[in-house]
């Protein structure tokens, strides 16, 4: 009898912790929950539970938890048609949070029904609005302007899903490689004819700097040598004029130093060998030279 009533105490104490364990549920920091009955959300009044511990029909109700916190969306790139017909690889990054727990459950269930869906919404919102813009808009401060655009389509459109989109940014927004390679090799080609045409520039203007610069010589070297020749003429009759007055005053010395200096210029190199008449006038000084026989 002890055995089998201690039996049954034991097998009512484990049914009372199942009971117990099955009734209460704790909710952490960070989520919020949903309690459902047979599937449906039991209480539609009040259909969110915070933080904290709550309790729930045993065996008949469950909970669905959902993270209160922010989320990421952060999708492959893909590849946009512009305004201009510019194809770019476009790079977006979503935050979102869970805003509406009963309508999250009724329109998508789980977080993983909800990614396909949140995504479609940011890549038709983004093809939609840079579909309407030029490349170099993209590129400059505008940029964030249509970033606002977006953001607003999407928080629009991720309502119906229960979701708060907090930011969708475009992290990049590149050119595809066969693009880049073609925009690189025609930006390439125009620097080509660029510095050719520089080049061209500065050797006409090197051959212009070199036809000034030797006709100014040309100039220059005449107006010396014009100078020169007037300086060599106002020399010469300078010294003719000197030469006269000095042949003037004593013609017999004149006579004299004209000869030495001839006699120094004739017989000044040894090796010079001359064949002339004694009775030359050349010699004329040496005849009457003291002590002469």
């Amino acid at each position: 009898m002890k055995r089998v009533s201690l039996a049954g105490a034991g097998i009512g104490a484990l049914v009372l912790l199942v009971l117990l364990s099955s009734s209460f549920y704790i909710v952490r920091q960070g989520e919020q929950a949903l309690v459902l009955r047979f599937g449906a959300v039991a209480y539609p009044d009040a259909p969110v539970k915070g933080p904290g511990l709550h309790v729930k029909k045993p065996f008949i109700e469950d909970v669905v938890r959902y993270d209160a916190r922010l989320l990421a969306l952060d999708p492959p790139a893909e590849e946009m048609i512009l305004a201009d017909q510019k194809r770019v690889l476009v790079d977006t990054y979503t935050r979102f949070r869970i805003a509406n727990p009963l309508l999250f459950f009724q329109a998508v269930r789980t977080e993983d029904g909800a990614r396909p869906r949140l995504r479609e919404i940011v890549n038709n919102s983004v093809r939609r609005v840079l579909g309407n813009v030029m490349l170099p808009s993209l590129l400059s401060a505008e940029r964030e302007q249509i970033m606002h655009e977006i953001q607003q389509q999407v928080s629009q459109a991720a309502k119906s899903l229960g979701v708060a989109v907090v930011d969708v940014r475009i992290r990049r927004a590149d050119l595809p490689p066969e693009t880049s390679q073609a925009i690189y090799r025609r930006m390439e080609s125009e620097r080509q004819r660029e510095a050719a045409e520089a080049r061209a520039q500065g050797a006409e203007r090197a051959q212009q700097i070199r036809a000034g610069a030797e006709r100014e010589r040309t100039i220059i070297l005449a107006e010396a040598q014009r100078q020169a020749q007037i300086l060599r003429g106002e020399g010469d009759s300078q010294a003719n004029r000197v030469y006269a007055e000095a042949y003037s005053a004593d013609p017999q010395f004149f006579a004299f130093y004209r000869s030495l200096n001839a006699y120094r210029q004739s017989l000044g190199d040894s090796n010079t060998t001359y064949v002339l008449s004694p009775d030359s006038d050349f010699f004329r000084f040496f005849a009457n030279a003291p002590g002469h026989h």
